[in-house]
């Protein structure tokens, strides 16, 4: 080891003792200084070493070196003539020179360290796991995710051969190869199984200086390309979905340039992706401000705007709305829609609801409200009925729901996929209700159709038949359907050739068919075909507890049809209801919540009892006058004489209560008017 002196305590003086005592080459035995307080004298001490104040006193040791920190010439010459014949003497100017050598050494192991340290952190805070071997395939590099990918420390493996780690491994073989090896599976000693990708290292001179792998377990990176896929194939559907949707798709970055558009679009605007991306959004507008501008600026989405566009100054309607990521804005998608193709949608949505109405059943058994006893019978009696082919009678007053019944027992049968015809027998003239029922050949009359036209029956082969008010059927109309019922075929009006049909018929109807039996109003034969599956629909006041439920049902249906948000109705308001006893039934029910809806205030969501009209609780007292008691027995009449004397009592009283009008009293009576009018005509009234 070398013995140095140094002479001089300065910064020079400073910087060499630093430097010397970091090194395990030189021994500093003496710093010398006429001041004792110099920061080099200062440093010594700390260190422990030796300081004097005449440099000639250090001379007295053994001494290799000297280092003259001083830059005095005179001191220099002085030192050399007295120092030994063995020691060197390096002036200040070289020192000068290693103190600035020894900055620059520390400044470039600092910036080393950082650089370092960072790569630590890139290394250490990387998914995969990575492990280095050098050239004889030792370990020299461990990551923390190769210390969870593997469950093993990284001070168990560094310094140890990567036979010892992985028998199995690779990467001597890359080596070997000069080739690398990607997505490799491999199994640890530990029996864990990893996917690895094995690359050489190789310097500047293209020699092999070792190897390093860039692994990850196995589970982990299956479930990565499952993700990787689900993905792409996302993307792929999303794709798919933009470019064949027949909506016009346009979207805008956060600067307001287009980014992507669809065939529809181009079609509709007769814009093409060259003149629409990376242009600005209004590059699209004939006539109006551009939407997906104004949704940038406010970050709020915009609909049913009515905007002309493209070089067609087509008119549309537009939808925008932004789009956010994660709280950020990035730009915007617009949906527009052809007003003409609506215009023609709406036209065919309204035919089809035409056909609809006549031909399908809307409703099942889930739409039927009410649990009482009194309907839960008819229903059981109709869902049994449903799984028959058997002809179906529904009787009950007007507004108590046949026509309900009617569409779920349809619905419920093996014939739903089929036609579903209603037919209204009081509400089609009786000149034209043979023709409407079973159709008629060419020529059969004057203004037929060429061609002859097909009746209901017809038109609902396979399907179910609907014939409401059936007690309205003339005489002549009533044989025709018996024998549509007894031998399943029909007669075209016109026409001699019997046509077969499978028709499920189903008729309903409010009046007394017994009643209109004795009267020979009705024939006795249809009346028989008909009844076999009688079903008797009770009318509200006699399952009153049903009411709230009802109530309830039809507030909802009321909404959807007046656009309003009534939420329910109140106690008060259903016990007022309950006082009455609904001779409209649930018809009437509906028709007095519509109303009190209607005259609700904005404001208001729930029905109160002021909003039920008073005039329900004065009714009841007028239909306790029609239901006067008969006089009894008269002698020497008929019992059917002395019904129709009371019936003819109780319409006329029916008259005087309604002021003449013919419709509220049929009302009122629970008959349709054209009955009405057959019982006047037959009362003499």
């Amino acid at each position: 080891m070398q013995k140095v002196m140094i002479i001089g305590g300065g910064v020079g003086g400073t910087t060499v003792l630093k430097l010397l005592s970091e090194s395990e080459v030189f021994s500093i035995v003496c710093m010398a200084d006429t001041n004792e307080s110099a920061e080099g004298m200062l440093a010594a001490k700390e260190r422990k070493i030796p300081t004097v104040t005449n440099w000639s006193m250090g001379l007295e040791r053994d001494l290799d070196i000297i280092f003259d920190t001083t830059g005095d010439p005179s001191v220099y010459k002085k030192i050399k003539r007295d120092m030994g014949e063995q020691t060197i003497l390096i002036p200040g100017s070289v020192a000068l020179i290693m103190a600035k050598l020894f900055e620059e050494k520390n400044r470039l192991i600092s910036k080393l360290e950082n650089t370092s340290a960072k790569m630590d952190l890139i290394l250490n805070t990387t998914s995969e796991g990575m492990v280095v071997i050098d050239h004889e395939g030792f370990i020299i590099m461990f990551n923390d995710s190769a210390e969870r990918a593997s469950d093993t420390k990284r001070e168990d493996v560094i310094g140890r051969h990567i036979k010892d780690f992985i028998p199995s491994t690779g990467l001597l073989r890359v080596m070997q190869t000069n080739q690398k090896e990607v997505n490799q599976e491999i199994t640890l000693s530990n029996g864990m199984e990893l996917i690895t990708t094995r690359i050489p290292l190789v310097n500047a001179d293209k020699e092999i200086i070792g190897a390093f792998s860039v692994f990850r377990n196995k589970t982990e990176a299956v479930q990565l390309a499952e993700q990787i896929t689900d993905l792409k194939e996302i993307q792929t559907m999303l794709q798919a979905i933009i470019q064949s949707s027949d909506e016009a798709i346009s979207v805008v970055d956060d600067q307001g340039r287009g980014l992507l558009i669809n065939p529809a679009y181009t079609r509709i605007t007769g814009l093409t992706k060259t003149q629409v991306i990376g242009k600005p959004a209004s590059i699209d507008i004939y006539e109006g401000e551009s939407m997906h501008m104004k949704v940038l600026q406010t970050k709020k989405p915009v609909r049913g705007v009515n905007m002309r566009v493209g070089p067609k100054h087509k008119e549309v309607i537009v939808n925008v709305a932004p789009i956010i990521v994660d709280g950020c804005l990035k730009g915007s998608v617009g949906v527009i829609h052809d007003v003409s193709e609506i215009q023609a949608l709406t036209h065919e949505l309204n035919r089809a609801r035409q056909i609809i109405r006549t031909l399908q059943a809307k409703y099942s058994f889930d739409d039927i409200i009410g649990a009482s006893e009194e309907m839960k019978l008819p229903i059981e009696q109709a869902k049994l009925s449903a799984k028959t082919p058997a002809t179906v009678l529904l009787r009950g007053e007007s507004g108590t729901g046949k026509e309900l019944f009617a569409h779920a027992i349809h619905n419920a049968s093996d014939r739903k996929f089929n036609k579903f015809v209603r037919v209204n027998c009081a509400a089609i003239s009786e000149s034209l209700l043979e023709s409407e029922l079973f159709g008629y050949d060419e020529g059969a009359f004057t203004g037929a159709s060429r061609g002859g036209k097909v009746g209901f029956f017809e038109e609902a082969n396979q399907g179910s038949i609907f014939l409401d008010e059936i007690g309205e059927l003339p005489a002549n109309i009533q044989a025709k359907l018996l024998r549509v019922l007894q031998e399943k075929e029909i007669v075209r009006v016109g026409g001699t050739k019997p046509i077969p049909i499978n028709v499920r018929v189903i008729a309903a109807t409010n009046i007394n068919l017994e009643q209109a039996l004795a009267t020979g109003s009705f024939r006795e034969d249809l009346y028989f075909r008909l009844n076999r599956m009688p079903i008797f629909i009770a009318p509200l006041r006699k399952r009153k507890e049903d009411l709230r439920e009802l109530a309830e049902h039809l507030i909802n249906k009321i909404n959807q049809e007046y656009g309003r948000s009534i939420e329910g109705i109140t106690a008060a308001a259903i016990h007022k209801m309950q006082v009455y006893n609904w001779p409209g039934n649930v018809r009437e029910l509906e028709n007095i919540l519509g109303r009190a809806i209607i005259f609700m205030k904005l404001n208001e969501t729930i029905i109160d009892i002021h909003h039920i009209p008073d005039f329900i609780e004065e009714i009841p007292l007028k239909q306790e006058k029609l239901l006067m008691k008969p006089s009894g027995y008269v002698s020497g009449k008929s019992l059917s004489e002395i019904i129709d004397q009371y019936e003819a009592e109780i319409i006329q009283q029916a008259f005087h209560t309604h002021k003449g009008n013919k419709t509220l009293t049929a009302k009122a009576l629970g008959i349709s008017v054209r009955n009405l009018y057959y019982k006047m005509e037959k009362l003499k009234l």
